[in-house]
């Protein structure tokens, strides 16, 4: 059993605090994904379980044991990079096997281990070229194959599909999840791409400013968002967000909210009625037509704008009025703290 318990985790740089306290149990087998926007700490916290970076306080540990003076290369990790760092004078056999070469592993055993992993991977054919004879996608996939030849009892990947085009990352990410599937290994994927998160993760880890916001599976956070800034980072497009008194919102609902307090709607919740049908009233200022749907900015009389996504052929034409519908399961509510409230009743 390889789980992964985080204990108070803090990391600083200096005087400037990284990482603020984090608690975090990931149990064995399971994928998790570490997701925020850019300088929340999620790549930091993913070397400080490495071990490439060393904890300001706190406590790791990993399976039974405490780590937090053990050696990268001692504590059954392997890690996957953004960028591929693969030798470019060694083939991909050698580039899998360096490390267990390294580590003087026996050739036939080394050899073994490497053709088990190419035949995951699906690089047996590929194992005798070299880097740069390979596309973007099949470096990816070498580089993965490293970490497997190494039987890790935890899989650590920071951003490995950044460098890859839109189609090759959908390609991608199906064969990370399927690997999980076959090897049944604890694995931790740090990403900025919320997409990512939500097909890949068994459990989501939200992260901004060092600390954890939220965690729990995709569909909770999409649909019991803590706060504010998890309920628009998670979904896209994101979240409308809108104060209680904007337009009539709350007309149709037997209950009131203090004007400070938010009402939050996905753009794929609210429905195009007629103007005068609906809890929100506006003027379409912009339509995004994607094929499959068309995403509508909608100017309200207040100066607000919100999104919605229109999935019938012909679309309301820009300028024109339109009314927006949503059902009252659908609305999210936030105190005056962008915390996750109950609807109050009258």
């Amino acid at each position: 059993m390889t789980n992964v318990l985080l204990k108070g985790i803090e990391k600083r740089f200096g005087s400037v605090e990284v990482i603020r306290g984090v608690d975090l149990q990931i149990d064995d087998g399971e994928f998790v994904v570490f997701v925020g926007p850019s300088g929340c700490g999620k790549s930091t916290l993913l070397r400080l379980i490495s071990g490439l970076e060393h904890i300001s306080a706190g406590d790791i540990l990993i399976g039974d044991r405490l780590v937090n003076e053990v050696q990268p290369a001692q504590r059954g990790v392997a890690m996957v990079f953004q960028s591929y760092a693969l030798y470019p004078h060694l083939t991909v056999r050698d580039n899998m096997g360096f490390g267990l070469k390294v580590r003087k592993m026996p050739a036939d055993e080394r050899q073994k281990r490497v053709a088990e992993a190419a035949a995951t991977l699906k690089l047996d054919t590929l194992l005798d070229r070299y880097p740069r004879e390979l596309s973007g996608g099949q470096r990816q996939r070498v580089a993965i194959g490293r970490a497997i030849v190494g039987h890790p009892d935890v899989f650590l990947f920071d951003e490995p599909l950044s460098n890859l085009d839109a189609e090759l990352r959908v390609h991608m990410r199906s064969e990370i999840a399927a690997l999980h599937k076959r090897l049944a290994t604890t694995m931790i994927y740090v990403t900025h791409d919320q997409i990512e998160a939500m097909t890949l993760a068994d459990k989501i880890v939200v992260l901004r400013d060092g600390r954890v916001e939220q965690v729990g599976s995709p569909r909770t956070l999409y649909e019991n968002p803590a706060n504010i800034f998890v309920a628009q980072f998670i979904g896209s497009p994101k979240m409308n967000v809108l104060p209680a008194d904007a337009a009539p919102l709350l007309a149709a609902l037997p209950a009131t909210l203090s004007p400070a307090e938010s009402v939050g709607v996905r753009p794929e919740h609210l429905m195009v009625v007629k103007p005068g049908e609906g809890i929100l009233r506006g003027k379409v200022t912009l339509a995004e037509y994607t094929g499959a749907v068309t995403l509508l900015h909608v100017a309200l009389a207040d100066g607000h704008t919100c999104l919605a996504i229109y999935d019938k052929q012909e679309m309301p034409e820009v300028g024109a009025e339109i009314g927006l519908k949503a059902d009252a399961r659908d609305l999210h509510f936030f105190d005056s703290h962008g915390q996750a409230t109950k609807l109050r009743s009258n």
